[in-house]
């Protein structure tokens, strides 16, 4: 029975690490589908993200199952709803690269962004890419010094996030409202992203450690 238990325990964070894998996937060809205007991958990453939350039910099926027949102590408690929390904030930020690929196929055939700003929208999605891979790295290891690159990826990300609105709302603006818009919504899924990424993050270290850090504490492990 125990070891059923612990079969379990370790199918749940597969899942995790497999969630956060499609989730990296979605980003990475949402970011080449919105600085490309290519309306067939942003298609492929819209239809994608049901795959995402097929794995999520299956993390909240299993969680569930776990809690009703199997009756954790404290500790692996800890770890059951911190997966069930993990793997919503993972279909969270898998919605943030569908919602990117849908502003990416409403401009089509034209560009979401302005020309100047595809380099820093190309970074956004190297840095959230980024972001991502660590989470999948801190599930499957529990290393908390990768934890700490995820605060400082932020930190990078919010810089950028920053910067656009600075760019938008300065009189050498010149692309009008509905660029505006689209930039400055953007922005904001690719500084959500990041910031889901933190989360889990401390959600992991909470985990590990017992204790919830800020996220300045957990940029302390780096």
């Amino acid at each position: 029975m125990r070891q059923h238990y612990h079969e379990q325990l370790e199918e749940v964070s597969r899942y995790l690490v497999e969630m956060s894998r499609l989730v990296e996937t979605a980003m990475e060809r949402a970011t080449r589908a919105l600085l490309n205007a290519d309306l067939q991958l942003a298609e492929s990453v819209i239809s994608d993200d049901e795959a995402i939350n097929a794995l999520a039910q299956r993390v909240e099926d299993e969680c569930v199952s776990i809690i009703a027949l199997q009756q954790p102590v404290a500790s692996e408690l800890r770890a059951i709803v911190g997966a069930l929390r993990m793997c919503a904030t993972l279909e969270r930020m898998g919605d943030l690269a569908a919602h990117i690929a849908k502003q990416a196929r409403l401009r089509h055939p034209g560009m979401s962004i302005p020309t100047e700003l595809r380099a820093t929208f190309s970074m956004m999605g190297a840095i959230a890419t980024s972001v991502v891979q660590k989470v999948a790295g801190v599930l499957d290891t529990r290393n908390l010094e990768l934890a700490a690159g995820v605060a400082l990826a932020d930190d990078e990300m919010d810089r950028l996030h920053r910067e656009l609105f600075t760019t938008v709302l300065s009189s050498s603006w010149t692309h009008g409202v509905e660029a505006a818009i689209d930039v400055t919504l953007l922005s904001r899924f690719y500084e959500r992203f990041a910031d889901h990424g933190v989360s889990i993050a401390r959600r992991i270290a909470y985990i590990v450690t017992g204790e919830l850090p800020t996220k300045s504490e957990l940029a302390e492990n780096a």
